[in-house]
């Protein structure tokens, strides 16, 4: 069992995530990470969607939200093709003594000081998942008090692209 990623453009409306997210939960699918935002055309968004399986799992998924009126276009990202991100803030704990090391792990991060109380010190990291995961396991030892991320967001490397006009393109060239 291995990570997909699954690329989806979708009508821009009400009602389209319920009906995404409801087809995963009758097929008993568990979603890892769900992220939607408008694309450069307002009336469709972009849903990037992590979900772990094998690959009759995936194909499963894929068929069933290409059977989706509000589906556009669906495809599988390659995880070698692709860009993955993710944001993450997180509060730690960090008193006069202990604030020099969570400045340091922040640093070898690369992540950015966003807030700094007495007591506490809120990070913004932005990466892939390891990198995150990397960063939070090393901070956990001075005590995480709070975590939010945001989901992972992919697109593929170079030309290839999931657009609008690449999907008309597609179907011109079938009829």
């Amino acid at each position: 069992m291995r990570q997909h990623v699954v690329s989806a453009l979708v009508e821009n409306r009400a009602g389209t995530l319920s009906r995404v997210s409801g087809l995963f939960a009758r097929r008993g699918f568990n979603i890892d990470s769900l992220t939607v935002g408008e694309t450069e055309d307002r009336s469709v968004s972009r849903m990037t969607i992590a979900v772990t399986g094998d690959d009759a799992v995936l194909e499963q998924i894929v068929k069933q939200l290409e059977k989706l009126v509000d589906v556009i276009a669906v495809r599988e990202l390659d995880s070698a093709l692709c860009l993955r991100r993710e944001i993450l803030l997180v509060k730690v704990r960090a008193s006069e003594k202990t604030r020099p090391g969570v400045l340091q792990i922040a640093n070898i991060f690369r992540s950015r000081v966003v807030d700094v109380s007495r007591t506490t010190v809120t990070i913004e990291a932005t990466g892939d998942m390891e990198k995150l995961n990397g960063l939070l396991m090393l901070l956990s030892s001075q005590g995480i008090i709070e975590l939010a991320r945001t989901g992972m967001v992919a697109l593929e490397r170079g030309a290839r692209a999931l657009t609008i006009q690449s999907v008309k393109r597609k179907a011109a060239s079938k009829a």
